[in-house]
């Protein structure tokens, strides 16, 4: 009998195969001190380890960049960072010198010292600092203990098989034979760490956040790994087998269907255009968003530039940042948030006690407004980046008008200061908030006194107005983004929106599901912000409906009277040819991010 397990879809593609299940160690370390006179001689056995390991990575990343682009071989530059962080490496040498450790037990001390600083947090991007640091730390403690660095050839053999770990460090990805691996399935991870990126761009289908796999299945079982929905099944049926390899035939039809559309225009059958715009985490995915038939971007989320880090980015740094992707996108709005730091996401120099409730605690705008130093920093970039093209500043968690009067008060101060020392700026700025929270949706009217546009930020404003924890498995069930109460606050914010005259958008989720962005453009929204992956699929649902068809769903989902009765009403005004278990996107809202 056939089992099935549920994870996040990573990489797309359906595979079946036998199960090669891999354990992942790191290298024990003996107890051990030195003499006093040993010291500076152990200090310099580090220092020259940690050099090795750096030339190594390096042509790890030369590899990447050969097999994949400049995008993927950027993955390892965070490693590269960690083996120059005096943090890590002037922590470990105190180590040494203060207590006598040997270089692999002091390195081994820091390391547990960083990860504990770390390890309050499920973000996304820690998570993959995390995994950064264990690559570095497996390969510094080998070199340390001689042991030799593991044949990636030797993991699968010359056999086509399905990768299960607990996790993959992104080193071994980019070395692994990818005409012998199938498929990878992961108890970690998430869509967008390095491992499922590498995965994507290596086309092995992937599935992440798997929970226990890696414990439960046994060496050789056959699987199905779905990548596009997230699934493994252990010892199907044949009926099983064959229902997935003809999944498997359309959804291939689907993708090449879904190519010809990047760059036609997001226009309903009726005429309406629609702007699709992309969501960014880092500078270097500008590119492929511009590729994939971005008008823009909706969202760039700037917490690359400080989460897991111990010192405070630069000005200069965050500027050229912003300038990359402003210039990718000439003519087309460039929306940058400003840090949506607190809750899940703390870089190590703030030194933050712990919270009751972090999500409604010291974040977003709130912890902006404290720490004044950090936030005028990033204003000053951000305005300076203004003059490559159309940028847009948008403040997360927004609630009272108090606090976009004082962002904008350190805005005119600083491009004033700007001005004043020779700067080119643009003469206006624009200003905008996100939609997160009930209280923003309900005080939209006044706020479109005080901003230029509005975006919906889908995820907070579901959670916030359900009082459910999205991340946690416990009342997932409970997490409806088409709760009819949710359905309301948000036509409300977007009829609000457009009765002041201001831009009103969406960039959460519900943007890149296809029932969500039927229901958006039936409410009347101007542009949906989605990851560039999804971009395709979200083109191919706006060409494919009418926004008459669209507005007369709404007004049935707005009777509803639970969110079951919502997406029925969703469903019956879809045109009868779209099969809506083709979008990868169908699957995001029933799976924690």
């Amino acid at each position: 009998m056939s089992k099935i397990h549920d994870g996040l879809p990573a990489s797309p593609g359906i595979v079946i195969g036998p199960a090669r299940v891999l354990r992942w160690d790191l290298p024990a370390v003996p107890h051990g001190a030195i003499a006093p006179d040993q010291v500076e001689a152990e200090v310099q056995r580090f220092l020259d380890a940690c050099d090795a390991v750096k030339q190594h990575i390096r042509s790890v990343q030369q590899r990447a960049h050969e097999r994949m682009g400049a995008v993927e071989a950027q993955i390892f530059e965070p490693q590269l960072l960690m083996l120059e962080d005096d943090e890590l490496i002037g922590g470990t040498i105190s180590y040494v010198r203060e207590n006598l450790l040997t270089a692999e037990r002091a390195f081994e001390w820091r390391v547990l010292e960083w990860e504990a600083q770390w390890s309050h947090t499920a973000h996304p991007m820690v998570l993959d600092k995390l995994n950064d640091l264990a690559d570095v730390q497996a390969r510094v403690l080998r070199r340390l203990l001689q042991i030799p660095e593991p044949d990636p050839a030797a993991i699968t053999g010359a056999e086509r098989v399905v990768l299960v770990a607990r996790d993959l460090i992104p080193s071994l990805v980019v070395q692994l034979d990818a005409s012998c691996i199938l498929g990878i399935a992961l108890d970690g991870g998430t869509r967008n760490s390095h491992s499922a990126i590498l995965a994507r761009s290596l086309g092995i289908p992937c599935v992440v956040s798997l929970g226990t796999l890696s414990d439960e299945v046994a060496e050789g079982e056959e699987l199905i790994l779905d990548g596009r929905s997230g699934r493994i099944v252990r010892q199907p049926s044949e009926e099983e087998r064959h229902a997935y390899r003809e999944r498997d035939f359309q959804i291939r039809e689907w993708e090449q269907e879904l190519l010809l559309l990047a760059h036609l225009d997001a226009v309903t059958r009726d005429g309406a255009h629609v702007a699709l715009r992309a969501n960014l985490d880092l500078p270097t995915e500008a590119a492929s968003a511009r590729a994939h038939g971005a008008e823009g971007i909706g969202l760039f989320r700037t917490e690359f530039l400080v989460v897991g880090r111990s010192v405070v980015p630069g000005e200069a740094e965050q500027y050229q940042a912003y300038r990359q992707v402003v210039e990718a996108f000439p003519g087309h709005p460039v929306i940058i948030r400003t840090y949506d730091l607190g809750g899940d996401k703390f870089p190590t120099f703030l030194h933050l006690a712990p919270e009751e409730n972090p999500f409604l605690g010291w974040r977003a705008i709130r912890l902006c407004l404290d720490e004044l130093g950090l936030f005028r920093a990033q204003l000053r970039a951000l305005l300076r980046a203004g003059a490559h093209g159309d940028v847009r500043i948008m403040l997360p968690m927004i609630n009272e008008i108090a606090e976009v009067e004082a962002t904008r008060a350190l805005l005119d101060e600083a491009a004033a200061d700007l001005r004043a020392a020779g700067e080119t700026l643009p003469p206006r700025y624009s200003l905008g908030v996100m939609v997160e929270t009930p209280a923003a949706a309900l005080s939209v009217p006044e706020l479109a006194t005080h901003v230029d546009f509005f975006s919906i930020g889908t995820n907070d404003l579901v959670q916030y107005t359900l009082a459910v924890d999205r991340g946690s498995p416990r009342v997932a069930r409970l997490y409806k983004p088409f709760h009819p109460g949710v359905v309301r606050l948000m036509h409300g914010t977007v009829e609000a929106a457009r009765a002041a005259g201001r831009e009103i958008s969406v960039c959460g989720e519900l943007a890149a599901h296809p029932l969500g962005a039927f229901m958006m453009i039936g409410m009347g929204v101007d542009a949906l912000s989605v990851s560039p992956s999804s971009m395709a699929e979200v083109k191919k649902l706006v060409r494919s409906v009418s926004r008459q068809d669209a507005r007369a769903a709404v007004h049935d989902a707005l009777a509803a009277r639970t969110a079951d009765e919502v997406v029925d009403a969703l469903r019956a005004r879809l045109p009868d040819q779209l099969d809506l278990s083709l979008f990868a996107g169908s699957w995001s809202l029933s799976k924690s991010s």
